[in-house]
């Protein structure tokens, strides 16, 4: 497949949406059409011109090139198997955005139409939901990891790493596991210590005024992915589970020294420990 004219995008979310627009501005689809559970969100899709059809899902991935899948990971699993049998002797390909890799693979390793996938994600986004918050430019720059390419034709990988060429992504590739490890220290631990200090924020002051009045840019940095979608995350965090909590009692861990030297009111101690986080400057510009 040298193009993929027609593509099918399977949840018109920010990521979906956001795709949907740059492949079509920037010439690598002449037609895209969406799939969504929401009607809502196929109505908004269409009316804001972010596809230019509305199918079932079965009749979007059979008439595309290309389909994405821009759903939680929960229903990707669910929905991967069906593709690659639905699609099994057409040469259509078949690619995923989700944050979760082991999990979502192990349920079509065996699958006979297993080439027809390319395992990706792409690390960008915001804490906004909803065919409303898609907006151009969302992935220049930003990193792809594409996993285990060798289990996949080359035509569908050929195709897969135009698609986010054109959405400007830098690509990686990793195995399965070493993208759940990293992404459990990278994205999901960060949203995770989000929602748990939003949590505690709001079970303290129970006064909403006064977080609203006293929150500055440091708060409101620390708090913004709070708002981002259970119903996304929360598969996220069952499907990566065990990274997540290695990850966690890491954090923990750095949180109870923190504790233990200001209970012991060692401002040096203290000190040290922020001079050498700090040395994340070197890592993130």
């Amino acid at each position: 497949m040298n193009q993929s004219k027609t593509t099918c995008i399977i949840g018109l979310g920010l990521i979906g949406g956001s795709m949907a627009i740059d492949l079509k501005k920037r010439g690598f689809s002449d037609h895209v059409i969406g799939t969504d559970t929401n009607p809502a969100h196929l109505e908004a899709a269409l009316r804001q011109g972010i596809i230019d059809e509305a199918l079932p899902l079965e009749e979007a991935t059979f008439k595309a090139d290309i389909t994405l899948l821009c759903t939680p990971a929960g229903a990707i699993m669910q929905l991967l198997p069906k593709l690659l049998t639905l699609t099994e002797g057409t040469g259509k390909v078949i690619t995923d955005t989700g944050s979760t890799k082991a999990a979502i693979a192990s349920c079509v390793n065996n699958h006979p139409n297993r080439k027809a996938y390319v395992a990706a994600h792409p690390m960008a986004g915001t804490e906004k939901s909803g065919p409303g918050a898609a907006f151009s430019g969302l992935f220049d720059h930003q990193c792809v990891i594409i996993c285990g390419k060798e289990k996949s034709d080359t035509a569908a990988l050929d195709a897969t790493e135009k698609l986010f060429r054109t959405l400007k992504m830098h690509i990686t590739y990793m195995d399965e596991d070493s993208h759940d490890v990293s992404a459990a220290y990278v994205s999901h631990i960060s949203h995770l210590a989000s929602f748990a200090l939003s949590l505690c924020v709001q079970e303290k002051e129970k006064d909403q005024r006064n977080i609203l009045r006293l929150a500055g840019g440091g708060f409101s940095s620390a708090v913004r992915l709070a708002k981002s979608s259970g119903e996304m995350w929360a598969p996220i965090f069952e499907q990566n589970n065990q990274h997540i909590i290695a990850v966690l009692q890491s954090y923990i861990d750095k949180l109870e020294i923190f504790k233990h030297h200001l209970t012991d009111m060692n401002n040096h101690e203290v000190l040290k420990l922020i001079r050498e986080a700090n040395k994340i400057e070197t890592i993130i510009k």
